[in-house]
């Protein structure tokens, strides 16, 4: 059995891939190979590489498909927020509404720090950071004709983060979140 791995794993062919004996699937042992656990034979196989060099030009998608836009120079999340925003500002430019911002940062909860300490010449030392503040950036804000302040969000995938910021949101200040 000599350069066979005992155990779990066994040694594939050139030594470049390694199969789990209790899963079907392939792992790629390449340390530049950001998959890692896709289905190839050989190094020239892999659709991560292209004669031994990662393929730079093709990139992964994101997690829920949406596509990055810019458009007169304003980066948009999705195709869905950027016509979103145009359509909102021909509504300001209408007098429909007003002061419409984007990404506007909603403080959920605030950062949790231990107490300060006062120091031996008189000044305060601020205590460690023990959490991180939770935010929420809503993707537009702006006020309508009567003049309350509306929180709309373009969303394709509700997530349970989100939900639990938009309620967080709804409980702190008071703000429905209109969803897009």
């Amino acid at each position: 059995m000599k350069g066979q791995k005992r155990g779990r794993y066994s040694t594939h062919k050139d030594n470049s891939h390694q199969q789990s004996q209790n899963h079907s699937s392939v792992f790629c042992a390449n340390a530049q190979c950001s998959a890692g656990n896709h289905d190839c034979d050989l190094w020239t196989e892999c659709p991560m590489f292209k004669g031994g060099e990662v393929a730079a030009n093709e990139q992964k998608p994101s997690k829920y498909r949406s596509e990055k836009v810019e458009i007169l120079g304003i980066r948009f999340d999705s195709k869905r927020e950027a016509r979103r925003w145009f359509e909102l500002t021909t509504l300001e430019k209408a007098g429909e509404i007003k002061n419409l911002r984007r990404q506007v940062k909603f403080e959920l909860i605030p950062t949790q720090r231990e107490p300060d300490i006062t120091g031996k010449r008189g000044g305060i030392k601020h205590g460690r950071v023990l959490e991180n503040e939770v935010s929420y950036y809503a993707d537009f804000v702006y006020e309508d004709r009567d003049g309350q302040t509306v929180v709309e969000d373009t969303k394709g995938v509700r997530t349970p983060e989100y939900i639990i910021k938009r309620k967080l949101l709804l409980w702190r200040y008071g703000i429905k979140i209109q969803e897009i």
